[in-house]
Protein backbone atom coordinates (compact mmCIF):
# COMPACT_ATOMS: atom_id res chain seq x y z
CA UNK A 1 0.00 0.00 0.00
CA UNK A 2 1.12 3.60 -0.91
CA UNK A 3 -0.09 7.00 -0.83
CA UNK A 4 -0.50 8.53 -4.13
CA UNK A 5 -1.45 12.11 -5.51
CA UNK A 6 -4.80 12.00 -6.51
CA UNK A 7 -4.52 14.84 -8.92
CA UNK A 8 -2.14 12.23 -11.20
CA UNK A 9 -5.25 9.84 -11.24
CA UNK A 10 -8.53 10.01 -13.10
CA UNK A 11 -10.04 10.06 -9.56
CA UNK A 12 -8.73 13.63 -8.81
CA UNK A 13 -12.06 15.45 -9.25
CA UNK A 14 -14.63 12.34 -7.84
CA UNK A 15 -11.91 12.46 -4.42
CA UNK A 16 -12.05 16.52 -4.18
CA UNK A 17 -16.18 15.57 -4.53
CA UNK A 18 -17.04 12.62 -2.41
CA UNK A 19 -14.08 12.61 0.10
CA UNK A 20 -15.59 15.42 2.48
CA UNK A 21 -19.46 13.85 1.73
CA UNK A 22 -21.10 12.62 4.98
CA UNK A 23 -22.51 9.40 2.97
CA UNK A 24 -19.96 8.79 0.12
CA UNK A 25 -21.23 5.33 -0.57
CA UNK A 26 -23.29 4.13 -3.12
CA UNK A 27 -24.96 0.09 -3.57
CA UNK A 28 -26.25 -0.96 -6.64
CA UNK A 29 -28.01 -4.62 -7.30
CA UNK A 30 -28.26 -6.61 -9.83
CA UNK A 31 -29.73 -9.78 -10.80
CA UNK A 32 -27.49 -12.65 -11.80
CA UNK A 33 -27.86 -15.72 -13.78
CA UNK A 34 -25.30 -18.43 -11.53
CA UNK A 35 -26.55 -21.51 -13.02
CA UNK A 36 -23.10 -22.00 -14.53
CA UNK A 37 -21.51 -21.65 -11.35
CA UNK A 38 -23.73 -24.42 -9.78
CA UNK A 39 -23.11 -26.52 -12.21
CA UNK A 40 -19.37 -26.43 -11.63
CA UNK A 41 -19.89 -26.72 -7.67
CA UNK A 42 -21.94 -29.89 -8.14
CA UNK A 43 -19.28 -31.12 -10.88
CA UNK A 44 -16.02 -30.74 -8.84
CA UNK A 45 -17.29 -30.50 -5.52
CA UNK A 46 -16.08 -26.91 -5.04
CA UNK A 47 -18.37 -24.55 -2.14
CA UNK A 48 -20.05 -22.47 -4.30
CA UNK A 49 -19.04 -19.32 -1.77
CA UNK A 50 -15.82 -19.92 -2.78
CA UNK A 51 -16.56 -19.62 -6.68
CA UNK A 52 -18.54 -16.85 -5.96
CA UNK A 53 -15.48 -15.36 -4.30
CA UNK A 54 -13.24 -16.42 -7.26
CA UNK A 55 -15.56 -14.76 -9.61
CA UNK A 56 -15.23 -11.03 -7.06
CA UNK A 57 -11.97 -11.08 -7.81
CA UNK A 58 -11.66 -11.96 -11.43
CA UNK A 59 -13.86 -9.24 -12.62
CA UNK A 60 -12.83 -6.82 -10.15
CA UNK A 61 -9.10 -7.56 -10.95
CA UNK A 62 -9.80 -6.09 -14.99
CA UNK A 63 -10.19 -2.90 -13.49
CA UNK A 64 -7.31 -0.18 -12.09
CA UNK A 65 -9.73 1.70 -9.75
CA UNK A 66 -10.23 -1.70 -7.53
CA UNK A 67 -6.02 -1.17 -6.89
CA UNK A 68 -7.30 2.20 -5.89
CA UNK A 69 -8.62 3.25 -1.74
CA UNK A 70 -9.67 6.08 0.07
CA UNK A 71 -8.06 6.10 3.52
CA UNK A 72 -8.25 8.46 5.97
CA UNK A 73 -8.20 11.77 3.91
CA UNK A 74 -5.36 9.96 1.51
CA UNK A 75 -5.86 8.00 -1.52
CA UNK A 76 -3.93 4.75 -1.60
CA UNK A 77 -2.71 2.15 -4.44
CA UNK A 78 -2.34 -1.45 -3.93
CA UNK A 79 -0.39 -4.30 -6.24
CA UNK A 80 -2.72 -6.76 -5.24
CA UNK A 81 -6.44 -7.98 -3.90
CA UNK A 82 -7.76 -9.90 -1.70
CA UNK A 83 -11.37 -10.98 -1.26
CA UNK A 84 -12.61 -11.41 2.51
CA UNK A 85 -15.18 -13.69 3.81
CA UNK A 86 -17.37 -14.11 7.08
CA UNK A 87 -16.44 -17.41 8.49
CA UNK A 88 -19.04 -19.56 11.38
CA UNK A 89 -16.09 -20.23 13.96
CA UNK A 90 -16.56 -23.60 15.72
CA UNK A 91 -17.75 -21.66 19.03
CA UNK A 92 -20.66 -20.58 17.00
CA UNK A 93 -19.47 -16.91 16.58
CA UNK A 94 -18.00 -15.66 13.27
CA UNK A 95 -14.44 -14.50 11.87
CA UNK A 96 -13.57 -12.71 8.68
CA UNK A 97 -11.14 -14.00 6.31
CA UNK A 98 -8.95 -12.63 4.16
CA UNK A 99 -8.07 -14.48 0.88
CA UNK A 100 -5.32 -13.56 -1.28
CA UNK A 101 -6.54 -13.31 -5.24
CA UNK A 102 -4.97 -15.38 -7.94
CA UNK A 103 -6.63 -16.22 -11.54
CA UNK A 104 -5.63 -19.71 -10.88
CA UNK A 105 -8.76 -20.78 -9.43
CA UNK A 106 -6.85 -24.03 -7.82
CA UNK A 107 -4.92 -22.46 -6.28
CA UNK A 108 -7.67 -19.43 -4.97
CA UNK A 109 -9.55 -22.59 -3.57
CA UNK A 110 -6.91 -24.16 -2.15
CA UNK A 111 -6.05 -20.87 -0.22
CA UNK A 112 -10.02 -20.67 0.84
CA UNK A 113 -10.07 -24.09 2.11
CA UNK A 114 -6.52 -23.24 4.00
CA UNK A 115 -7.84 -19.89 5.73
CA UNK A 116 -11.17 -20.12 5.67
CA UNK A 117 -10.33 -23.76 8.41
CA UNK A 118 -7.98 -21.44 10.04
CA UNK A 119 -10.72 -18.67 10.91
CA UNK A 120 -13.47 -21.41 11.55
CA UNK A 121 -10.63 -23.10 14.44
CA UNK A 122 -9.70 -19.48 15.82
CA UNK A 123 -11.08 -16.42 17.53
CA UNK A 124 -9.17 -14.41 15.78
CA UNK A 125 -9.48 -12.67 12.29
CA UNK A 126 -7.19 -13.99 9.12
CA UNK A 127 -5.90 -10.32 7.89
CA UNK A 128 -3.29 -10.21 5.17
CA UNK A 129 -2.37 -6.86 5.87
CA UNK A 130 -2.02 -3.42 4.47
CA UNK A 131 -0.65 -5.14 1.28
CA UNK A 132 -3.98 -6.08 -0.18
CA UNK A 133 -6.64 -3.71 -1.23
CA UNK A 134 -9.33 -6.32 0.33
CA UNK A 135 -13.00 -6.56 -1.01
CA UNK A 136 -15.42 -7.88 1.49
CA UNK A 137 -18.12 -10.12 0.58
CA UNK A 138 -20.95 -11.72 2.78
CA UNK A 139 -23.44 -14.86 1.67
CA UNK A 140 -26.53 -14.48 4.38
CA UNK A 141 -28.13 -17.82 2.28
CA UNK A 142 -30.74 -18.64 4.86
CA UNK A 143 -32.81 -16.01 3.22
CA UNK A 144 -33.80 -15.00 0.06
CA UNK A 145 -32.61 -11.57 0.11
CA UNK A 146 -33.61 -8.61 -2.85
CA UNK A 147 -31.01 -6.81 -1.87
CA UNK A 148 -28.81 -5.12 0.90
CA UNK A 149 -27.53 -1.98 2.01
CA UNK A 150 -24.39 -1.81 4.05
CA UNK A 151 -23.82 0.88 6.66
CA UNK A 152 -21.40 3.67 6.30
CA UNK A 153 -18.64 3.42 9.06
CA UNK A 154 -16.65 5.92 8.53
CA UNK A 155 -13.43 3.72 8.32
CA UNK A 156 -14.30 0.90 6.02
CA UNK A 157 -14.01 2.38 2.80
CA UNK A 158 -13.68 -0.91 1.24
CA UNK A 159 -15.95 -2.32 -1.89
CA UNK A 160 -18.74 -4.78 -0.43
CA UNK A 161 -20.20 -7.24 -2.08
CA UNK A 162 -23.55 -9.49 -0.30
CA UNK A 163 -25.77 -12.07 -1.42
CA UNK A 164 -28.63 -14.19 0.02
CA UNK A 165 -30.73 -17.20 -0.80
CA UNK A 166 -30.27 -17.97 -4.35
CA UNK A 167 -33.55 -18.83 -6.74
CA UNK A 168 -34.28 -22.45 -8.32
CA UNK A 169 -36.00 -22.45 -11.20
CA UNK A 170 -37.48 -24.68 -13.58
CA UNK A 171 -34.47 -23.92 -16.24
CA UNK A 172 -32.21 -21.78 -14.27
CA UNK A 173 -30.59 -20.55 -10.93
CA UNK A 174 -30.76 -16.65 -9.94
CA UNK A 175 -29.44 -14.43 -7.65
CA UNK A 176 -29.19 -10.74 -6.90
CA UNK A 177 -26.70 -9.52 -5.70
CA UNK A 178 -25.41 -5.99 -3.94
CA UNK A 179 -22.70 -4.15 -4.37
CA UNK A 180 -21.10 -1.03 -2.45
CA UNK A 181 -18.85 1.01 -3.11
CA UNK A 182 -16.94 4.38 -2.26
CA UNK A 183 -17.54 6.85 -4.78
CA UNK A 184 -14.07 8.40 -4.31
CA UNK A 185 -12.87 4.99 -5.64
CA UNK A 186 -14.95 4.73 -8.84
CA UNK A 187 -17.88 6.18 -10.40
CA UNK A 188 -20.97 4.48 -12.46
CA UNK A 189 -19.82 3.70 -15.95
CA UNK A 190 -16.74 1.31 -14.18
CA UNK A 191 -19.55 0.00 -11.38
CA UNK A 192 -21.53 -0.85 -13.87
CA UNK A 193 -18.69 -2.49 -16.26
CA UNK A 194 -17.73 -4.40 -13.22
CA UNK A 195 -21.12 -5.89 -12.33
CA UNK A 196 -21.44 -6.91 -16.04
CA UNK A 197 -18.17 -8.38 -16.07
CA UNK A 198 -18.81 -10.34 -13.11
CA UNK A 199 -21.87 -12.24 -15.39
CA UNK A 200 -19.59 -12.65 -17.81
CA UNK A 201 -17.18 -14.69 -15.49
CA UNK A 202 -20.08 -16.36 -13.92
CA UNK A 203 -20.73 -17.96 -17.18
CA UNK A 204 -16.93 -18.41 -18.32
CA UNK A 205 -15.27 -20.27 -14.99
CA UNK A 206 -14.46 -23.85 -15.21
CA UNK A 207 -12.29 -26.08 -12.76
CA UNK A 208 -10.15 -28.49 -14.88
Amino acid sequence: MREIDPKTTSRAKAFDLWMRSPMPMVTMTKTYDITHLRRVARRSGAKLNMLMCYAIGCAASDFEEFYLLPVGDKLMQFDHLAINTIVRTLSGGINTCDIPFTRDIRQFATDYARLTAEAARSDQEINLGDDYMVIGTSALTKCELDSVVNLYAGFYNNPFVVWGKYRKGLFRTTLPVSFQFHHTQMDGPVSTAFLNRLQEVFNEIEIK
